[in-house]
């Protein structure tokens, strides 16, 4: 047993881990990890650009699917798909063993597509409806746009993760998406499932950037402590809308909560301790999605304790504090927001770009 099992039976958190590549399924590492503990995969437009740009894993398929005149664009989507649903082959033991509660695997729609609901509704809908298996969590960015998806695709009955949060009025807004689409469906809810994916260690560098930039003693103290304590506000939101009549009445029916899942876990600060937005974070009905670092990293010396509604007083203050500084916490969450975003549509478009000259090698115009 390792300490990923342990975070899991005696703290009930799910540890996941935040990378996906055919090296990683075709060598069995996935399949180890497994063993190790962990309960699921998350995926995302740039962890699949580095993993099919990184060597000739995907050149075979890619190559095949030019012989059969696929564009490039849906050769991506092939080579993806393929790899998620060998991952969720890998996964669904842990999905079964719990009741579907864990094991899923999570891809993510194209990132151009943030600020068009209809066009992510369409688009989650078909990525849910081509890829079989019940422990697939299709990924939407919990844009304005977004979040209105969200409402819908939960109502159709499919299973989402919500993901790019970095704010606690966003947090708010996914939960309600969430509660209203299970209330606007009638039947049983026991197959809908979700996940809430907060965004924690880009909050402390984009809250950081702006202390230092204020420069005051106060300023400066606060450094590292406010990705944290929002994150322990956001799961007493969770307690607190996950309860009551309301939420009753739609267990009664079969519904799952939605999980909050803390994604962006890794330490960017070497300064701060490696593990600090995993051991702060640990508590029931939760989930840690991490790197492979971070993942090995907490097997060697992660600290078992459940944390996650401890001093939520003192991280009331926190964010007071922040804001009796001048930290605009409302607006760092649409910064992160916007460049998170970004960040995955350049990484997309850098991916397709690359592909298509790869294409142009492997099979030139004529050929």
């Amino acid at each position: 047993m390792t300490r990923l099992h342990q975070l899991y039976d005696d703290h009930g958190q799910s540890p996941w881990i935040d990378n996906l590549s055919r090296p990683l399924l075709r060598t069995g590492r996935l399949a180890e990890l497994v063993e190790q503990g962990i309960r699921g995969v998350t995926s995302n437009p740039t962890i699949f650009a580095k993993a099919i740009l990184a060597g000739s894993d995907y050149d075979e398929q890619f190559a095949d699917l030019l012989r059969s005149r696929a564009a490039v664009d849906d050769a991506y989507w092939d080579m993806v798909v393929a790899d998620i649903v060998d991952a969720m082959a890998v996964l669904a033991p842990v999905y079964a063993a719990s009741g579907g509660a864990d094991g899923y695997v999570s891809l993510e729609v194209a990132p151009a597509l943030a600020h068009d609901t209809d066009g992510t509704v369409a688009a989650a809908r078909d990525l849910d409806d081509r890829i079989e298996g019940p422990n697939l969590f299709v990924k939407v960015p919990a844009t304005t746009a977004g979040v209105g998806a969200v409402h819908r695709l939960v109502a159709d009955g499919r299973s989402i993760n919500v993901t790019l949060i970095f704010g606690l009025t966003r947090y708010g807004e996914v939960i309600e998406a969430y509660l209203s689409g299970l209330e606007a469906r009638s039947g049983d809810l026991s197959g809908i499932a979700s996940v809430a994916s907060f965004f924690i260690s880009r909050v402390d560098t984009e809250v950081d950037r702006r202390l230092e930039g204020i420069g005051s003693e106060a300023a400066l103290a606060l450094r590292g402590r406010a990705a944290v304590a929002q994150a322990k506000l956001a799961y007493a939101l969770f307690a607190e809308r996950f309860a009551g009549e309301r939420w009753e009445a739609l267990v009664a029916r079969g519904a799952h909560c939605q999980r909050p899942l803390w994604a962006s876990t890794s330490t960017k600060n070497p300064a701060y301790p490696d593990l600090l937005y995993v051991d702060s974070l640990i508590g029931p009905d939760t989930v840690n999605t991490m790197p492979d670092a971070t993942v090995a990293a907490f097997v060697d010396h992660g600290v078992l304790a459940r944390t996650v509604d401890a001093d939520v007083d003192d991280a009331r203050r926190t964010m007071d504090a922040l804001a009796g500084v001048g930290v605009d916490v409302d607006d760092v969450a649409e910064v992160l927001e916007r460049e998170g975003v970004a960040s995955f549509e350049k990484s997309f478009d850098e991916l397709i770009s690359a592909l298509s000259q790869k294409a142009g090698e492997l099979h030139p115009t004529g050929a």
